[in-house]
C-alpha cells in the first residue's frame, strides 16, 4: 500500500541519491549524497537499492509525519531520533506507525544525516538521478507541507516482552570527530609546489563557514606554487585539493564543476571524502599522505562491509516475512516465557 510523508519542519533537507554519474559527460557535476557510505548504509538498512532516493538532512532539525506504516533507517552524524515521541536508534531499521511524527534533532559531531524509507520516495530525475544540481536549478528541496509519496507500507514490528534491540546487524559505524585526519594521494601538480608541498601535511586547517557541497574552504598555512606558468582548464576529479588563492585551500566535493584551471596539489580518497562531508565550520582538518593501492584497499573494504550488511539485512527481513505477506508479523515470545 502506498502512502506519503508530510514534511513539518524541513530544516535544510533535500531528496538525493548517490549522484548523477552520466552528468560529467554532459558538463554537469556528479552531485549526490556527500557522505556516500552513510547514504548507502541507510538504503541497505531499509532494504532499498544503494542508489534509491533518500533524504539528506544537513545541520538543522527535521520533522515529518507518516500517513501509513513505514520502515525507515537513519544514518550519518550522531543525533537524536524520535518516532512518535519515543527515542529510537540510528543505524538500524525502525518501524513508524501511520500518523506518527519522525523527528531528527541535535545533529552533533558531524553535519549530515541520511533518512531512507523502505520502498524509497518518489522524486523527479535528471539523467537518471534525483540529486539536486544548483547550476541548472534542478532538485527537490523540501519545504513545510511538502508531500513525498512512498510506495510500500510495512506493518509495525514490536518486541513486547523484552527490552532488547530488535536488530544487531554488526555494522561498524564511522567515527566522528572535530579533528579529522584526511587521507590524500599526490595530485598531478604536486611537483610545482616544491618543498612547500609538505606544508599540507604539517598544518592544521580550519573548515570555513563558506564551505558547501561544491567544496570545502580551509584556512591555514598554504603551499606556494613555484612556477608562474598558466594552468589550462582541464578535467578535475571530486576530491581535488586546489590552491586558488593565497587565502585558503579548496577541496572540491561532489558539486564541483567538471573542469578547473587551478593547480591540483593532492586528491582526497573516497573514504576520506565521506569524512569531509561531516566536517562542520570550525572543525580542524589534518592531511595524511597515502598511496593509490592503500586508498583502493580501504574503499574495497568499505564496500565489502556494506555488502555483508545487505546480506544480513536480507536474511533478517526474509525471516520477518518482508516481500512475502502484506505486513510483518509481530515477534512471538518463546514458549514458557
Amino acid at each position: 500500500m502506498s502512502g506519503s510523508l508530510i514534511i513539518q519542519q524541513p530544516g535544510n533537507s533535500v531528496v538525493t541519491d548517490l549522484g548523477r554519474f552520466r552528468g560529467p559527460r554532459f558538463g554537469l557535476p556528479v552531485n549526490g549524497a556527500l557522505d556516500q557510505f552513510s547514504a548507502r548504509a541507510a538504503n541497505i538498512l531499509a532494504a532499498n537499492a544503494d542508489n534509491a532516493p533518500l533524504l539528506e538532512i544537513t545541520a538543522l532539525d527535521f520533522r515529518m509525519r507518516a500517513t501509513t506504516d513505514l520502515l525507515i533507517a537513519v544514518t550519518g552524524a550522531p543525533l537524536t531520533l524520535t518516532v512518535g515521541g519515543r527515542e529510537c536508534p540510528q543505524w538500524e531499521p525502525v518501524s513508524v506507525r501511520a500518523g506518527e511524527t519522525v523527528a531528527v534533532r541535535g545533529i552533533t559531531g558531524g553535519l549530515r544525516a541520511y533518512l531512507a524509507v523502505h520502498g524509497s520516495v518518489e522524486a523527479p530525475a535528471l539523467l537518471g538521478s534525483s540529486a539536486p544540481d544548483t547550476v541548472v536549478g534542478f532538485g527537490l528541496r523540501l519545504s513545510e507541507d511538502t508531500e513525498l509519496k512512498t510506495s510500500r507500507s510495512v506493518g509495525p514490528i514490536r518486541q513486547p516482552y523484552f527490552d532488547l534491540p530488535l536488530f544487531r546487524l554488526g555494522l561498524t559505524r564511522p567515527e566522528y570527530s572535530s579533528r579529522a585526519v584526511i587521507d590524500v594521494t599526490d595530485g598531478p601538480d604536486v611537483d610545482e609546489f616544491g618543498d612547500t608541498a609538505e606544508l599540507l601535511f604539517n598544518t592544521e586547517y580550519t573548515v570555513s563557514a563558506r564551505s558547501n557541497h561544491i567544496g570545502l574552504r580551509l584556512g591555514g598555512a598554504l603551499p606556494e606554487r613555484q612556477t608562474s606558468a598558466e594552468v589550462l582548464s582541464r578535467g578535475v576529479p571530486v576530491g581535488a585539493i586546489e590552491v586558488p588563492s593565497r587565502e585558503e585551500l579548496l577541496v572540491l566535493h561532489r558539486g564541483r564543476g567538471v573542469t578547473a584551471g587551478y593547480p591540483v596539489l593532492a586528491v582526497v580518497t573516497s573514504r576520506s571524502l565521506d569524512t569531509l562531508a561531516q566536517a562542520r565550520p570550525g572543525h580542524t582538518i589534518t592531511f595524511r599522505k597515502t598511496t593509490v593501492p592503500e586508498a583502493t584497499a580501504k574503499h574495497r573494504a568499505a564496500i565489502r562491509e556494506l555488502e555483508n550488511l545487505r546480506s544480513r539485512v536480507s536474511t533478517v527481513f526474509a525471516l520477518l516475512g518482508i516481500g512475502k505477506e502484506p505486513g510483518w508479523p509481530e515477534l512471538i515470545p518463546a514458549a514458557g516465557s
